[in-house]
């Protein structure tokens, strides 16, 4: 293979790379807790877009639980906006692990 095809490819990868990177900020994942009544969505950048409580949590005595819920929420939308991610990269790169690429 010589230099100029291994820079085209290289370059070729740049493309698709965004290309990704910018289909993944449309793409959203959503994390629930408490039956639904907490959700955290998240799109495919791992950046929290929406959240959203019943308001019947949003009360004094219903802190704890509230907070909880949202905790349990958000970790469940990051977990699955990580791992759109990750598939979603996957697919480009033809299974390899690239590490700091996402």
């Amino acid at each position: 293979m010589d230099m100029s095809n291994l820079m085209k490819q290289a370059q070729q990868f740049q493309q698709n790379l965004k290309e990704l990177q910018d289909e993944l900020a449309h793409k959203e994942v959503t994390g629930n807790a408490g039956a639904g009544m907490v959700s955290a969505t998240f799109n495919g950048q791992c950046e929290l877009v929406a959240l959203h409580m019943d308001a019947e949590l949003v009360r004094p005595e219903n802190m704890q639980m509230l907070q909880d819920l949202l905790l349990a929420a958000i970790n469940d939308g990051l977990h699955k906006a990580k791992n759109l991610a990750k598939n979603e990269m996957s697919r480009l790169t033809g299974g390899i692990n690239l590490p700091g690429l996402m």
